[in-house]
């Protein structure tokens, strides 16, 4: 038996993302964003209200940072996303995040969170609130790495928003090799 909900964009999972930007005195913001997906090979995708002070300093910078939250860093993630650097200039220092600028762009590195994109603004558009960003560099932790130098999931265990119930939620078991699996089928 199927069930009908309301119209809502139910796509799981949703990343939790940490958007970081520095203000026009160098300080470091960030804020958790989760309407944002890769749109192309090296670029990515954000709807950003434009009251938000990280849309305010990237189109002044021309630059942002993406983290990816992981579980160790579940309430510092959702504390950027319910405190507005608007109302709380440095929120950062509450986080107990480190901010470190990039050498790629001008925008902060978070040194807590394990995988970071360091991007280059390519556009915002005002009506529709979406950024689009090239990625530039990432920036990676060793300590989510495996042995042949690739991000490994049980290692990083990213946390993912579900829209649905407003909850965080811990990803990493693998169940199925892609562009493999589906060959049994053939």
């Amino acid at each position: 038996m199927r069930k009908s909900l309301k119209a809502k964009a139910y796509i799981y999972p949703l990343p939790v993302l940490i958007v970081g930007t520095y203000d026009e005195n160098g300080v470091a913001n960030a804020m958790n964003a989760a309407w944002g997906t890769v749109c192309d090979t090296a670029q990515v995708s954000i709807c950003l209200s434009a009251t938000h002070k990280t849309v305010k300093n990237l189109l002044k910078t021309k630059a942002f940072t993406v983290a990816i939250a992981d579980a160790k860093n579940v309430v510092a993630a959702d504390y950027v996303s319910v405190v507005s650097a608007n109302d709380v200039p440095g929120k950062i220092k509450n986080t107990g995040w480190h901010a470190v600028k990039s050498n790629y762009v001008n925008a902060p590195i978070f040194e807590e969170l394990p995988l970071i994109l360091e991007c280059k603004l390519i556009s915002y558009d005002t009506d529709s609130e979406i950024c689009i960003g090239e990625v530039i560099n990432v920036n990676v932790d060793e300590s989510i790495l495996d042995t042949s130098g690739k991000i490994d999931l049980t290692k990083f265990e990213p946390i993912a928003y579900d829209c649905g119930t407003h909850g965080y939620y811990k990803l990493g078991e693998k169940v199925g090799k892609a562009f493999s699996d589906g060959l049994k089928l053939k």
